[in-house]
This record gives C-alpha cells, structure tokens and sequence, in this order.
C-alpha cells in the first residue's frame, strides 16, 4: 500500500519522469479573457497517450513486473486507461488485455490496439465491460485491475506536482471525475504541499453518479451514464475514491454537454489545442461559475485530447457561444 505522503508522492513522480516528461500549463490570453480571471491550464493532452492516465499505469506496473508468476493484466476502459496499461505493460514486457463496451470510440480502440493490447468488446457500458474484465482474470490468469488503486492515484498525482510548484498560487482548480484518481491525485498533492487550493471536482449532468454521491455522502449508482464526455460517463462510484472526496473535495459541479462541447470549441478557438469531453469539462464548469472567480486564479485540467474525429468536427461545426472577448 502506497502512503500518499509527499516522499511517497515524490517517488512515484520520479518514476514517471523516467519515461515521460512533465506536461506544460499555461495561462492563455483569451481563455483568460472569457473566463474574467487568471486561468491556468494544465496539459495533460500532452503526454504520450495523449491524456494523464498514462503516469497510474507506469507506477503501476512497475510495482507488479517483479511479483512472483506475474504475466499482465486485464481491465476494462473507454479508453485512456486502456492505453495507459498498454503503454506501460508494453515497456514491462507484459500482457494486456482491455475489456471496452460495444460501440466505444473506433480510434481509441484502435490507439490501444497499436499500443500492443488485446481488445475485447463487451457490455453496454463502461461497468458492465468491468465486470466481466474481473470475471476473467483469474481464468485469464491475469492481474485485474480496477480503474482506482492506489499505485494510479499516486502516479496521476504526478501531474499534480507539477501544476502546484509551476503555475502561481492557485485559489482553485477544476477537475474532471470519472473514476476518481486525477481527483483524488490533486486531493493528495494539495495536502502533502500544505496548500489550501480547493479542489472542485467536474462531472457530467448526465453521468452524475459523483455529484449525487457527494450530496448524499454515501455511493450513489445511476441507471445510465450516456454523454459526450466518455471519460466521465461512470454509473456507479469507487468508494474508495468517494473517501477521499469527501475528505478533500469542496464540491463537484454538473456541467452540461452542450456546456462541454462549447468548451472544446473554446479550447480550440482559443488556444488551438484539442480537448476531448472530459478534458474540456473543467473549463465549462469554471466558465459556468464565471461570477464566483472575478480576478482570482483558477486551474483547469485538460486531462486529454483523444477525442473521434467526428465527433470533433460536429461540435467545431456548431456557432461559438459568444466571442472571447466582448
């Protein structure tokens, strides 16, 4: 069991900084404008994989090459936590393989593929495939691995690392919450500097099994988790990771997918860089919450930018909402 305190923290961010670089943030002039506040993004959109789930994978992998009979893994994904095991598993010399719903995105799919894993179709969502990424692992005779474990919070903290010690003191940071790590990551980080940011986690109005679990304080599960942010369309919470939110987070906001779509179009107008659904969901909710930081400084994650060509060029394809600058 990893401690998430800062030497621990920091091991775990050397590990990933022997295979990756840390990511860029930066404060944009025109996202700056539209957001009425000094906003710090941080580019996670720009790692290997194009998304942060590649530093979890890295640690742990590196924690499970050296168990005795250990052979690879198995889980299940709509996508970046799928490459990040095939990334990392590739470099351990390991299989991989990644159990994703029928219907998930063809590129993500085909990203994983050429990253060396074996892909298996099943379910109508992310956590019917998880379910039976589990039931397969013993016969399979391979490590499952759930989308939060401890060796994935602490290597996502990395990029957490990172943004605190090389943007200006931040009063707040948004985050998008699928299974919870890059939240929980911040969370950690935050606590381990002794900083007082507070932490807003982001999550779809259609996938809010997080948002109805914070105000309620106990798991929530929802029937269905339908919305253009696949990295966030999560029915049924990680307790584990709901602990830590509890604990850590100040509150999580519901964004809509028009909200995100128009932030993806704002990314690209704004910044030219590509943000898929749920990379683009922290800068809907700051936007959405725009009153609240008048001259403050706030950091987004744009946690990724794998994002279906046609999907993207359906939300570039709709009007901007309004123009940056007014």
């Amino acid at each position: 069991m990893i401690e998430m305190n800062l030497a621990a923290l920091e091991r775990a961010a050397a590990l990933v900084h022997r295979v990756i670089r840390p990511t860029p943030q930066y404060s944009w002039p025109l996202l700056n404008a539209r957001a009425g506040c000094e906003l710090w993004v941080k580019h996670e959109n720009h790692t290997p994989i194009g998304a942060f789930k590649v530093r979890g994978g890295l640690v742990l992998l590196d924690s499970l090459k050296s168990r005795p009979g250990f052979r690879g893994v198995i889980s299940a994904t709509r996508g970046n936590h799928g490459q990040s095991l095939a990334f990392a598993a590739a470099r351990a010399g390991a299989r991989c393989v990644i159990l994703v719903p029928h219907g998930n995105s063809r590129e993500k799919n085909a990203a994983m593929r050429a990253l060396g894993a074996q892909l298996v179709e099943h379910g109508r969502d992310f956590d019917e495939a998880r379910e039976r990424a589990s039931a397969l692992a013993a016969g399979e005779g391979l490590e499952f691995v759930g989308p939060f474990r401890p060796e994935l919070v602490a290597g996502v903290a990395s990029y957490a690392l990172e943004l605190f010690r090389g943007a200006p003191p931040l009063d707040a940071v948004y985050v998008p919450i699928g299974c919870g790590s890059g939240i929980c990551g911040l969370i950690h980080a935050r606590d381990a500097l002794g900083l007082a940011t507070r932490i807003i986690g982001v999550v779809s109005a259609s996938a809010n099994a997080y948002a109805r679990s914070f105000g309620a304080r106990s798991a929530i599960e929802t029937a269905s988790a339908v919305t253009i942010a696949d990295g966030m369309a999560v029915r049924v919470p990680v307790p584990a990771a709901l602990e830590v939110i509890f604990r850590g987070a100040e509150r999580i906001v519901e964004v809509t997918d028009a909200g995100i779509a128009a932030a993806m179009r704002h990314f690209f107008t704004d910044t030219h860089n590509v943000a898929e659904g749920a990379g683009a969901a922290p800068l809907a909710a700051a936007l959405q919450e725009r009153e609240r930081w008048h001259g403050a400084r706030v950091g987004v994650i744009l946690s990724g930018g794998n994002v279906d060509r046609e999907i993207f060029a359906r939300v570039l394809a709709d009007p901007p909402a309004r123009p940056p600058v007014e």
